[in-house]
């Protein structure tokens, strides 16, 4: 079959280790490269395998939920135990612009499609038992939460399912985290950045969903405000609060939610 990507690299199987495979693929939308792990389980896969998209933060790249939460081996784990079906995990960089992206398109790129569009496709080509009958999933921590939620709201005849942790809910709290100006982010219309905005335009079509927060994280308020205003238009969805605060002990646990989550979905 003929890549839809001008180049695609693929790790060899022969230098792998720990169920991960990496890919690069050249993409217009970032007007050059991505990168993506992959987890990959070790157990036979059915047709139609579930693919899992988690969002990393400010900061990180395809490697860190991996590498700083063990995601992997916590999806291995859960698989061995029957908790979860065998389930393909794709880890994608944000696109590596400045301190972080936000999945956004801007500044004459579009984070925003290579997330929904070259992700999947790339997955597909790679993954022969992820079609276009698997229930795709996504997820993310703090930025890629914002990805997250504001994504799976915002394409739901793509995701079946989506959650957050620790999520950031609207573009002026990019300014906790990043030197870069608030304006980067900016899109046309103002409606299309708020996480609640975006869910609650489509909330006639949209997917389950759910958020957590450390009870000692700086976005807590945050959460509880999404939380809240969800409730006052009641629009049905799973918040959770947890002990813990922005850090990555938080995510390696609670990143079990998620895959749970979706699991029953």
């Amino acid at each position: 079959m003929k890549s839809k990507f001008k180049t695609i690299e693929i790790s060899n199987p022969e230098f792998e280790s720990d169920n991960l495979r990496f890919i690069t693929i050249k993409t217009p939308n970032l007007k050059g490269r991505g990168n993506i792990c992959v987890y990959v389980p070790s157990a036979k896969l059915a047709p139609n395998t579930p693919l899992v998209i988690l969002l990393h933060g400010v900061y990180g790249s395809a490697w860190i939920w991996s590498q700083k939460a063990g995601v992997h081996r916590t999806g291995e784990q859960m698989i061995s135990k029957k908790q979860i079906k065998p389930t393909i995990i794709a880890m994608p960089s944000d696109g590596l612009w400045g301190d972080g992206s936000a999945y956004l398109p801007h500044n004459s790129f579009n984070f925003e499609k290579w997330i929904v569009e070259d992700v999947i496709t790339a997955i597909k080509e790679v993954i022969e038992t992820v079609t276009d009958d698997s229930k795709i999933f996504i997820g993310g921590l703090s930025m890629g939460g914002y990805g997250a939620l504001r994504l799976g709201a915002k394409y739901s005849d793509t995701f079946s399912g989506f959650s957050g942790h620790s999520s950031i809910t609207d573009t002026p709290q990019m300014s906790l985290f990043v030197e870069e100006k608030l304006e980067n982010y900016k899109q046309e219309n103002d409606t299309d950045e708020p996480v609640f905005e975006i869910i609650k335009s489509n909330r006639d079509k949209i997917a389950p969903f759910r958020f957590d927060c450390g009870e000692n994280d700086q976005l807590i308020e945050h959460n509880r405000k999404l939380h809240q205003q969800l409730l006052d238009e009641k629009i049905s969805h799973i918040y959770e609060e947890f002990s813990g605060k922005h850090e990555w002990p938080y995510w390696e646990n609670h990143v079990k939610d998620s895959l749970l989550f979706f699991n029953k979905l």
